[in-house]
């Protein structure tokens, strides 16, 4: 099980981010939000991570925050719920936020993320109320949120952060939307999609 992973970033393409381990590259999957933590090519960084070996593939998803990764394992322990949901849910939600809505059965705000209808949404809020009853109390974490070019590029913040909602199975319309409500043409990539996914759960 590769439990951590802290390398230099390399390269991102929508929420997969490459770092570097001693000249290993590693593709990792992250949630948009932790996908907006990670800035500066050459810097290091250290994620908490989940290895997934399956007869067609061996995946990592990464996280920034211990906490985020093991709501993770929580939600993928969930019937019908696999990584590239889970993943689709936090960046929809902070583990706060997730928590919360878990905990007053906040269904038709979980049913604003994509790949979550109205009955996986339900299912999580039944089979999420224990494992979180357990997890806050036991000994878990407590509470204390084409490749992306390293240097310039010619497609503009607004664009690149449409894509990556796209990517993450936001409709097309709905991403470019919710780009154009964030406005602000001083914003970053990770600052437009941030402040886009926001939008798009809370509204």
């Amino acid at each position: 099980m590769i439990g951590r992973l802290r390398g230099s970033y390399i390269a991102k393409k929508n929420n997969v981010v490459l770092i570097d381990v001693s000249g290993v590259g590693y593709e990792v999957e992250m949630p948009l939000t932790d996908v907006c933590e990670i800035h500066r090519v050459g810097d290091t960084y250290t994620l908490h991570t989940h290895f997934v070996v399956r007869e067609d593939a061996q995946l990592i998803f990464g996280f920034v925050k211990e906490e985020t990764r093991d709501m993770f394992r929580l939600l993928i322990k969930v019937n019908g719920v696999g990584g590239k949901v889970a993943l689709a849910i936090l960046s929809g939600m902070s583990v706060q936020d997730l928590v919360f809505c878990f905990q007053h059965e906040d269904i038709a705000r979980l049913t604003k993320i994509p790949g979550i209808g109205k009955k996986t949404a339900e299912r999580l809020m039944i089979e999420m109320r224990d494992k979180l009853a357990a997890w806050i109390s036991g000994d878990g974490v407590s509470f204390n949120s084409d490749l992306l070019s390293s240097g310039s590029s010619i497609v503009s913040p607004a664009a690149e952060a449409q894509s990556a909602l796209v990517a993450l199975g936001y409709k097309a319309i709905e991403a470019e939307k919710a780009v154009k409500r964030v406005g602000g043409s001083d914003l970053t990539v990770e600052q437009i999609i941030r402040e886009a996914l926001r939008g798009m759960v809370k509204n």
